[in-house]
């Protein structure tokens, strides 16, 4: 066994110097040397300390224990990563990669505990200062997300989170203490993280908390106002001084035409508005999609007078999480499976004639696809007036029962992550607007409903003890970043070794 390990340790290692020095490259130079490269984190999946220092207990925290919850290995974030008590060992992970900015959230419930109707939390503050801190004397540029599904467990229960208007002045308050807290040194916020993944699961399907089915449209619509209240804020209050920039991040899947046909075509159109222009639209535009409204009628929420005076706010650049594409078909005419969600006519496949749409990863439904990020940069680009983006997570997942051979050498990772950026690099010489790369994640982590039994990490985390290490992709990674090039997507030595 140890000889089979240290075998594939040697051959991992020839394959990533023979990556690193082959002539026909993707550079670090190709990028603009303002370009932000990091990686990305969440606080409910990494933090841990769920009850610690005056923090109350979030939705997630509350779900997690309940018995409605469906995390596939029984576990919680409870201590997840440990981060919270550890973090100035993950600053000076990143410091030894050489990323130059950190995409991190903020729990709503570690410094609000009760949201507007109690008294900010200085500890919780304390945290949030010091990772700050710590972050720029090395250099690395704090890129703040305010709600990555977390919310605090008290506005559900007051007046049913997201459902309620309510949120709206919640969200809007904990936003400004953010900005006044932390803003004289966060230069990049992110309101709202996937409020259409967030709303689908946990106001539509029910899979998330709080498990409301059907619910989403409202939900969908109080999110997106609740983005505009905090960006009125910042841009009246605190942009002016503070110098930064304020944005949302969006989950966007790449959707192709099943068959080459017409229908398809406008199918695979229909879904990208139902995904993505639901938030996107309004808030740039400032009214939902007309292929929803088409669709949708009555049914879709409307916006007064005064929700229409905060959209005109809109937002600095638009944050893009990307990991797969899929295929679409036409369903207007049976026979076909209905998806369950609000766009009830096209019907979304994973393979062609058997074929899957790209190589499988851990996670169902993620393929490694990588044109598929060239497809919705130019997509959001062309929509949107080529608005400023980021890539605000892209990554790999892996099954965490593979031996920790495969776990530590991630060769299929590092393969995904150089033609994703290929791809992108592609996007920006045809025009598109794009300034920062986040890989999806700095560590292991708790992965929601798949709880720890999926792996992001450049680094691997062993949740018995927390001790971190480099998988193979953090070393390509930090080699990428200080300037030696990697090979192209067409290149085929990833199947030989």
């Amino acid at each position: 066994m140890e000889e089979r390990r240290k075998k594939a340790v040697v051959l991992a290692s020839a394959f990533l110097f023979f990556l690193l020095q082959s002539s026909c490259a993707l550079r670090r130079d190709q990028f603009p040397s303002s370009f932000l490269f990091g990686t990305s984190t969440s606080a409910y999946q990494i933090e841990g300390a769920y009850k610690d220092a005056n923090k109350s207990l979030s939705n997630w925290d509350v779900f997690t224990h309940s018995q409605e919850a469906k995390i596939k290995d029984g576990s919680n974030g409870d201590v997840a990563a440990d981060h919270y008590h550890i973090y100035m060992e993950d600053v000076e992970l990143m410091h030894s990669l050489g990323v130059n900015s950190y995409r991190f959230s903020i729990s709503w419930s570690r410094v609000l505990p009760r949201g507007r109707y109690g008294t900010i939390n200085p500890t919780g503050v304390a945290f949030y200062n010091n990772l700050i801190d710590s972050l720029l004397l090395r250099g690395i540029e704090p890129f703040v997300t305010l709600s990555h599904y977390d919310i605090p467990q008290e506005l559900e229960d007051r007046y049913g989170g997201w459902l309620s208007p309510k949120i709206q002045k919640d969200f809007g308050y904990f936003a400004e203490v953010c900005f006044r807290k932390f803003g004289d040194r966060v230069k990049y916020w992110s309101t709202l993280n996937e409020p259409n993944f967030m709303v689908i699961n946990g106001y539509g399907t029910g899979d998330y908390p709080p498990g409301h089915r059907n619910k989403q449209l409202i939900a969908g619509h109080n999110a997106i106002l609740s983005h505009a209240t905090a960006v009125e804020i910042y841009r009246k209050r605190y942009q002016v001084k503070q110098q930064g920039k304020i944005g949302i991040v969006i989950f966007m899947c790449w959707f192709e035409p099943l068959r080459n046909n017409s229908l398809d075509f406008l199918a695979a159109k229909q879904v990208m508005s139902f995904h993505v222009a639901w938030f996107l639209d309004p808030i740039i535009h400032g009214d939902y999609p007309p292929e929803m409204q088409q669709v949708l009628g009555s049914k879709l929420p409307t916006f007064s007078i005064k929700d229409r005076r905060k959209l005109q706010y809109k937002l600095d650049f638009i944050g893009i999480n990307h990991y797969t594409s899929l295929y679409v078909r036409d369903c207007s005419v049976p026979p076909c499976n209905s998806s369950g969600s609000i766009d009830e006519s096209p019907f979304i496949y994973n393979q062609r004639n058997g074929i899957p749409i790209g190589k499988p990863t851990a996670m169902p439904q993620y393929y490694v696809v990588p044109y598929g990020i060239e497809e919705v940069v130019l997509y959001t680009m062309r929509r949107y007036n080529n608005t400023p983006m980021f890539i605000t997570e892209n990554g790999y997942a892996q099954h965490s029962n593979s031996s920790m051979t495969e776990l530590l050498n991630d060769i299929d990772r590092v393969d995904a992550i150089r033609q994703y950026l290929t791809y992108l690099n592609n996007a920006m010489r045809k025009g598109a607007d794009v300034r920062g790369y986040f890989v999806w994640s700095l560590i292991d982590n708790f992965e929601w409903l798949y709880g720890y039994t999926k792996r992001f990490g450049l680094y691997y985390v062993d949740f018995n003890t927390q001790k971190r290490a480099p998988k193979l992709s953090a070393r390509w990674y930090q080699q990428f970043l200080h300037g030696v090039e990697v090979l192209h997507e067409h290149d085929e030595q990833v199947d030989t070794i």
